[in-house]
């Protein structure tokens, strides 16, 4: 039989300039930037330039970035028209990606012959969308207040302007700082399961919003982005610091999946998470929450000393996007307003040196036979 790779672990698929884990530093690399001093010396603006273009922008560059992305922000009536036609029930990431495939419907720019594999076009749709999601992500939030849309403002940067269309303030530079780190650390993870669904549909010669509604539906999954919904509800259920060992054993036992914890790339930790965990103490301070961060320890320590597993980047962003005020079921579609950026990057990379993927399997059902 054929050598089986279930999940497809270990196997190279294709190469990628956009990111990378150093094996010798246990850190991830945006086009060879460690993503850590990323988060503490640039803004998400520059780092999404960055993962598009292959260098960071120059002051020109940023600000000519700014002006197009900012005059695209706000929320399109049409989006908005279809997003208030789905039920309140309905989970907010299959509002996001319904959003997206809508947006994808309006851009007249896909007429005509092959514009959907044109790089210009493609990267325009990119900022497009890029512009478009935090007005979506944070209207899907605003529903399940029973609120209306908040107009964008032009003059505050792009986290600052997410959070204000959300809750209708400004929070203070620690929250704004506290969540464009987490855009940044969130925004591109090389082929991981949903950027691999993305440049799987882009190497059909798809256009690039049917690539990021599937990986949206990808990242949806609790063992890829939902994970960081999953840390908050583990953390409502324990409540207190003094019974997270008690229930750790119960869920060990009972074999349940502890997420956020874990990650099939890093072996020594995930390299991010110091970084969103230094946030998070910040926002615990801000909102003087000490309780959490206890309960954040106590669970850590007790998952390292019963299994030797480290947390991944989901679980210190899940109390960190709950202090600043944000719905658990939020929690992911913020991961898509990150994410786009490092989709989008891998489509532009895999149409410019494209190949159908499509890999072959392992029959094994029954032997051919006639029909009766």
């Amino acid at each position: 039989m054929d050598d089986i790779r279930k999940g497809l672990v270990g196997v190279v698929a294709d190469t990628t300039a956009i990111s990378k884990v150093n094996p010798e530093t246990n850190s991830l690399l945006y086009r060879g930037y460690p993503v850590q001093e990323l988060a503490e010396k640039c803004s998400f603006e520059q780092v999404a330039w960055l993962l598009w273009m292959g260098e960071l922008p120059s002051a020109e560059e940023l600000a000519g970035f700014q002006q197009t992305e900012r005059s695209q922000r706000s929320l399109n009536p049409t989006v908005r028209r279809a997003m208030d036609d789905l039920p309140l029930i309905a989970h907010p990431m299959d509002v996001v990606r319904t959003a997206i495939s809508v947006l994808g419907t309006l851009d007249s720019t896909l007429e005509g012959d092959k514009t959907w594999v044109d790089a210009d076009l493609t990267q325009q749709r990119s900022i497009a969308m890029f512009a478009q999601l935090p007005a979506i992500v944070a209207y899907t939030q605003r529903r399940l207040w029973g609120k209306d849309p908040i107009d964008p403002r032009d003059d505050l940067g792009y986290s600052a302007n997410f959070l204000f269309m959300t809750f209708g303030e400004v929070p203070s530079e620690t929250v704004v700082k506290a969540f464009d780190v987490s855009m940044i650390l969130y925004a591109e993870h090389s082929f991981n399961a949903s950027t691999f669904t993305a440049r799987v549909i882009a190497s059909t010669l798809s256009d690039v919003y049917s690539s990021v509604t599937g990986a949206i539906g990808a990242l949806k999954g609790p063992l890829h982005g939902g994970a960081n919904e999953a840390v908050m509800h583990a953390f409502q259920e324990i409540q207190r610091a003094d019974a997270a060992a008690a229930w750790l054993d119960e869920a060990l036992a009972a074999k349940r999946k502890i997420m956020g914890f874990g990650h099939r790339v890093y072996k020594n930790g995930d390299s991010r998470v110091p970084t969103m965990k230094a946030s998070l103490e910040l926002l615990v301070a801000e909102y003087d929450r000490p309780e959490v961060l206890d309960l954040y320890d106590t669970l850590e320590t007790a998952m390292y000393d019963a299994k030797g597993i480290k947390p991944n980047l989901d679980y210190p962003s899940g109390p960190a996007y709950n202090l600043m005020g944000f719905d658990t079921t939020i929690f992911t579609p913020l991961f898509v307003a990150a994410r786009i950026t490092g989709w989008t990057a891998h489509v532009m990379e895999q149409l410019a040196s494209n190949a159908l993927i499509r890999p072959l399997s392992a029959y094994s059902g029954v032997d051919q036979r006639e029909v009766p």
